[in-house]
């Protein structure tokens, strides 16, 4: 692959609706390229961007990938990105190196909540966009009914640059709007036509939407506009360019993956609307002075660059995919990893088609690129010169709310499953997997059921581990209501030496749910020696850890030792210890045990028109709604406390409920009484399970 400067660089992501084609957009534009000799299909699984065992498998995106494709002496790194909610994360990513973005419409399905997703995302980075409604070929797609559509919901910068001609339910060709001109395909090639008769009026009022957007870039424009005049082409051009890389127009065009139509037009398009990266800024922090360095994509600074991206593929090794932020990076550079602080040699330097590497000699500035086996180099590292660190801010990735338990299928894996869950860490930072000690659970959370679920497919596939996934348990704790007091008398008589330990307590609530439990001792009378105390306090610390109820750890309970009795010979520690483990058991079981469950304090953001099933759905919960606030974009925010164990299954019902459109988020926030119900159940449950001898 040629060497490309800044200016001849652009970085494409391409966003949209799972299913709406952007994978084959890619294809069909990196076969006209020249990249590949034939087209592939996301059906047959042999694209070049779904590469991954699991997106062949499943027929969808699930990992972002970079094609770069050389056209007409530029560079256009195209990053395709998933649609599915369930890869967010990949969306974040890939979003990071971009520098515009093309919206995916499937022609025939309309805009979809995906597209709303990606417009916002957009948004939230101010990315250039444009608008490509795929699937023209078929017979009711609708140019028309998708142009409509988005100005309802995104306003008036929707901006046609493209309409098409249709003929007996056919896509023949289009008309461009810039130079009014109709084209018409033959086979590969384009030819001139008339521009039909039901296409003229639309036409006119394309152009002149326009025309206003190119008289409003400046005073001069404006006043030729009003005056009457004409702007040429290239005027035209160059207007559009600025309003488009400044977001106040966002073109709109369409064509046919499958037959490779519309794409000529796209490509050109990306090259004279989209912005090269020295149209971009980017800025980091001078670790050295304190101060905010400015990279802005420019080849004649200190190198520069960030990991976007880790592959971490059990065959073809690992990858950093870098973006260079400033200078130019060459092969067998020293590169400083300022998060790590370690330097590397950078060895080779390559690009990456799907997951193909070809070896680069350098890459400039706003280039994307990939860097074989750095040791050190995880996601979101800053790379620079050791003279010049500069450190670059890292993109805000969604936090997994989904989690499931995993158990090895063979228990000899364990170590095995821990290295491969490491190593899809590295690539996936939306993954996450925790040792629950004290529930004695393995726990695997990430960003919907699907997410773990190819997580666990690839562990088989590609690590030969299996995992179980299943519901996991819940943190009960244990405490009581009510007072007693209790005596509990140890002894035992087995030939010389005895055991003697004797004590008498008071049990209450303590008012402190976050500890486990108070110790007091107002003993009179030396009737237990004070050496003892320390044995009585070690029997309730061993007492709390599995409540007498259901094995549950013990909080809120205070124990008063204020009595009790030893002998001279007989009385040791351990025969103290096992007197107050005795009594805990007996005077907690008196003093109306209870079981606490924790709650989460929950924020679930909606759409307006779906505010009541989402509450009506929280009630079935056993959640309490606490209120709503208005947030934008016509939504509201829900808060309220939710039991933790209703939350299992919550992501897909609330996708279900409100058609993709809900997000939520939650965490810990307290304790508090589980209802009778809940209580005997769970109880029953663990009474069985502690008679197997399980604590499962």
């Amino acid at each position: 692959m040629n060497i490309y400067t800044t200016d001849k660089i652009r970085n494409v992501a391409l966003l949209g609706h799972g299913g709406s084609g952007k994978t084959s957009l890619v294809e069909a534009m990196a076969y006209l390229s020249g990249i590949t000799s034939r087209l592939g299909k996301v059906d047959d699984g042999n694209t070049v961007s779904d590469f991954g065992k699991e997106e062949q498998k499943r027929k969808i995106s699930i990992s972002t990938s970079v094609i770069p494709v050389e056209w007409e002496g530029y560079k256009i790194n195209l990053i395709d990105a998933p649609g599915f909610f369930d890869f967010s994360g990949e969306v974040e990513e890939a979003i990071s190196a971009a520098g515009a973005a093309i919206i995916v419409v499937n022609g025939k399905s309309g805009v979809e909540v995906g597209t709303q997703k990606a417009w916002d995302i957009c948004e939230k980075y101010k990315l250039p966009r444009m608008i490509y409604v795929s699937n023209m070929d078929v017979d009711n797609a609708s140019f028309r009914q998708v142009v409509e559509d988005m100005t309802q919901m995104f306003g008036k910068k929707m901006a046609p640059f493209h309409l098409p001609i249709r003929e007996n339910e056919k896509f023949v060709g289009y008309v461009n709007v810039i130079t009014e001109t109709g084209n018409r395909w033959q086979g590969k090639d384009v030819v001139e036509c008339e521009v039909p008769e039901y296409n003229k009026a639309n036409l006119q009022i394309c152009r002149e939407t326009l025309m206003e957007a190119v008289a409003e870039t400046s005073e001069e424009m404006m006043e030729r506009y009003f005056g009457g005049e004409t702007f040429s082409d290239a005027e035209i051009r160059a207007a559009l360019r600025t309003n488009v890389c400044d977001g106040s127009i966002v073109p709109m065009t369409m064509g046919s993956n499958i037959l490779c139509q519309g794409m000529y037009t796209l490509l050109d398009d990306i090259i004279k609307y989209f912005p090269s990266p020295e149209n971009r800024t980017v800025a980091g922090i001078n670790m050295k002075t304190n101060e905010i360095y400015n990279a802005d994509y420019d080849f004649s600074k200190a190198k520069s660059a960030y990991i976007w991206k880790t592959i971490v593929d059990p065959f073809i090794g690992k990858y950093s995919l870098i973006k260079v932020n400033s200078g130019v990076l060459k092969t067998d550079d020293v590169i400083y990893n300022v998060d790590k602080e370690v330097e590397e040699k950078i060895g080779k330097l390559y690009v990456l088609q799907g997951n193909k590497p070809v070896e680069v000699k350098e890459l400039h500035a706003g280039d994307i690129g990939a860097l074989a086996k750095l040791t050190a180099a995880r996601t979101g590292n800053s790379l620079s010169t050791k003279a010049t660190t500069i450190k670059f801010g890292k993109w805000e990735m969604p936090t997994p709310y989904t989690y499931m338990r995993y158990k090895p299928k063979n228990k000899g894996d364990v170590d095995k499953i821990s290295q491969a869950l490491q190593k899809i860490s590295h690539e996936d930072l939306t993954m996450k997997y925790v040792n629950d000690s004290e529930k004695k659970q393995m726990l695997l959370y990430g960003m919907g059921d699907l997410h773990l679920e190819v997580i666990a497919s690839k562990l088989l596939n590609e690590y030969k581990v299996e995992i179980e996934l299943t519901e996991p348990k819940v943190a009960f704790r244990e405490t009581i209501k009510k007072t007693s007091d209790v005596e509990y008398k140890y002894k035992k008589q087995s030939g010389g030496h005895g055991q003697y330990g004797h004590v008498k307590m008071k049990f209450e609530p303590s008012g402190d749910l976050e500890e486990a439990y108070k110790f007091e001792q107002i003993v009179v009378g030396g009737a237990v020696p004070k050496n003892y105390f320390p044995a009585v306090e070690k029997g309730i610390q061993e007492s709390v850890l599995k409540g007498p109820m259901a094995a549950y750890p013990v909080v809120g309970v205070k124990a008063v030792l204020y009595d009790g009795s030893y002998h001279p010979v007989d009385s040791s520690e351990m025969a103290f210890k096992m007197a107050t483990i005795q009594a805990f058991k007996k005077g907690f079981m008196e003093a109306h045990p209870v079981l606490l469950e924790p709650i989460a304090s929950m924020k679930v953001t909606v759409p307006d028109s779906y505010t009541g099933d989402v509450m009506g759905d929280l009630n079935k919960r056993r959640g309490r709604v606490l209120g709503m606030n208005p947030a934008p974009g016509g939504k509201q925010i829900i808060e309220a406390d939710v039991p933790m164990m209703s939350l299992f299954g919550y992501c897909t019902d609330l996708r279900s409920m409100t058609g993709g459109r809900g997000e939520y988020q939650y965490e810990f926030s307290r304790y508090e009484q589980a209802p009778s119900d809940v209580q005997e159940k769970e109880v029953a449950a663990r009474a069985a399970k502690v008679a197997e001898g399980s604590d499962e």
